[in-house]
């Protein structure tokens, strides 16, 4: 299975890219949550003048963020920087969306959008429209400015399940998921692109890569001999992915619905300690700071040993490997980890376990 590492936009991320091309890894991705992290296309920019090899991602922008021409110029761009290497992620905007209070876009939104940026950064023409007013688009400027000749990849956030993975059917692209290392949960979002695109056929775009990868966003930690799996070591690299999820039980009620008792008691103690509560008008003041950051000593209490397991690869290992072959074996392609202790690390860790 490929390797990549995936991390927050800040200044530095280029050294780490330049690391992690260094390290053999076959990607390097940044987030796209302006009032979390710095901006995607500012932090790909450095890394695509600091690089040569290894391919660039954003996972993932989203149409209720920025308009198809303004996503499409930046990866266009980036794409002038380095050739070939771009992959976008699109998706509802689910954290970006709610890190403003506001609900993600819907999967029809997202339809039309990632058609629109697969036609503009392939150099055709799209329809483009504000209210009642529509136009057909299309670069004025190329040649210096922007790439539209090498392909750029694009992946569908697969968090509405069926719905994303049946856009990414019927656009041709991959999937990304945060978290998810269920194999059968794979296999259905694999079974429903597929069924989407035999019902949508449509010929190979020559100016569009045409390769619907999967990647799988997750965190590691290989345990030393006699380590505690549940340990402070281990939760304090796993920590950003469960405090994210709790984060969003938190701020969704219908999905709190959906956890086990211990789960549903540790969402009430984190809007308790965020001193907030689920449906107060500014909860996500309260919820997102450092979201996806290291998390403080006295949250690991909230990293409970089953949202840790569910997240992210804990063990020894053979523990690990397993679980790796098991997901290679449910169609994925790429291991995405998000490092947050030490990322240079963790980085070279990710790469000695896969070698």
């Amino acid at each position: 299975m490929r390797t990549g590492v995936i991390v927050a936009a800040h200044p530095g991320v280029e050294d780490l890219a330049v690391r992690a091309e260094e390290m053999g890894l076959h990607s390097f991705w940044v987030h796209d949550t302006p009032m979390v992290h710095g901006d995607p296309f500012v932090a790909l920019t450095l890394c695509a003048k600091a690089t040569s090899r290894i391919r660039l991602g954003i996972g993932v922008t989203s149409p209720a963020l920025r308009s198809a021409p303004a996503a499409a110029s930046g990866l266009a761009s980036l794409n002038a920087l380095a050739p070939g290497r771009i992959i976008c992620g699109v998706g509802t905007g689910n954290t970006a969306r709610r890190t403003l209070g506001m609900r993600p876009t819907t999967a029809a939104r997202l339809e039309n959008f990632t058609a629109a940026l697969q036609d503009l950064c392939a150099g055709r023409s799209t329809e483009y429209r504000e209210g009642d007013r529509v136009r057909d688009i299309r670069f004025l400027h190329t040649g210096a400015h922007v790439n539209t000749a090498d392909p750029i990849e694009f992946v569908v956030a697969a968090l509405l399940g069926p719905k994303a993975a049946a856009v990414a059917g019927r656009r041709g692209t991959g999937l990304i998921s945060f978290g998810l290392l269920d194999p059968t949960a794979w296999h259905a979002l694999h079974d429903a692109r597929r069924h989407a695109a035999q019902a949508t056929p449509h010929d190979p775009d020559p100016h569009t890569d045409s390769r619907a990868d999967s990647y799988v966003v997750t965190s590691l930690h290989l345990l030393d001999e006699d380590e505690d799996p549940h340990g402070d070591p281990a939760r304090d690299a796993t920590g950003h992915l469960v405090m994210s999820l709790l984060a969003f039980a938190a701020d969704t009620p219908a999905f709190a619905e959906q956890l086990g008792p211990e789960e549903v008691e540790a969402v009430r103690r984190l809007l308790d300690r965020r001193g907030t509560t689920s449906t107060a008008p500014d909860r996500y003041t309260k919820l997102y700071p450092n979201y996806l950051g290291r998390i403080a000593p006295q949250d690991r209490d909230l990293v409970l040993p089953s949202l840790m397991n569910t997240l992210a690869l804990v063990g020894t290992r053979d523990d690990i490997l397993t679980r790796i072959t098991a997901l290679e074996q449910a169609g994925i392609d790429e291991l995405l980890m998000q490092p947050v202790i030490d990322p240079p690390a963790e980085m070279a860790q990710l790469a000695k376990l896969l070698t």
